[in-house]
């Protein structure tokens, strides 16, 4: 199971990015001043791209601790969490 978690962290820390580059390259491709739908608005890519970007680092961030290790052994209860 720590083997899958190992390997699911180095998923997580490679899907990130590629998840906010698929973003903005689409932002650049769909973003027209002539369009008439919603997908051709640059506001609307903006508050996208400003809901994914926080995500997908919190999703580096947790590919990063799965990497490391650091939950192999996850407390059971409060009473074993230590400062």
């Amino acid at each position: 199971m720590n083997n899958l978690k190992k390997i699911l962290g180095l998923v997580w820390m490679v899907v990130a990015p590629l998840v906010i580059i698929t973003l903005v390259l689409g932002a650049i491709t769909y973003i027209d001043s002539n369009g008439k739908k919603d997908i051709n608005n640059p506001i609307i890519w903006i508050i996208i791209i400003s809901i994914f970007t926080p995500i997908a680092i919190g999703l580096m961030i947790f590919g990063w601790y799965a990497f490391k290790d650091d939950y192999q052994k996850l407390p059971d209860s409060s009473i074993e969490i230590t400062n």
